[in-house]
């Protein structure tokens, strides 16, 4: 019988790197969304192989696919708490606010 390839290993590697990025972009809530729905992939795909694993080639993909969302999720929880930290810091999110209409002003920047 010929083997396939698991549906959702590819989609799930790359909402994984894409999750590294998106947690320094969006404070953290980017890289916990793209590694969540690349997790729920994988894990999805992981129960379709349990099922037939002699059907499937690239079950290596898959882990290696599930540890970068997990690093990824982990590195987005960490991000998430560290700007929660430094926005309560500050002094609250006006404080904050008025901290990041103080930058724009100095580099030109308007609304």
């Amino acid at each position: 019988m010929e083997q396939k390839k698991l549906p959702n290993v590819t989609i799930g590697l790359v909402l994984g790197i894409i999750s590294f990025f998106c947690c320094c972009l969006s404070s953290g809530i980017g890289g916990i969304l793209m590694s969540g729905i690349a997790f729920f992939l994988l894990k999805k795909d992981e129960r379709t192989y349990s099922e037939n694993p002699e059907e499937y080639t690239n079950f290596s993909q898959l882990k290696t696919a599930k540890v970068i969302a997990i690093v990824g999720l982990i590195l987005g929880v960490l991000t998430l708490i560290w700007t929660i930290y430094s926005i309560q810091k500050m002094g609250g999110i006006d404080a904050y606010m008025q901290q990041v209409q103080e930058a724009m002003e100095q580099f030109g920047i308007e609304e």
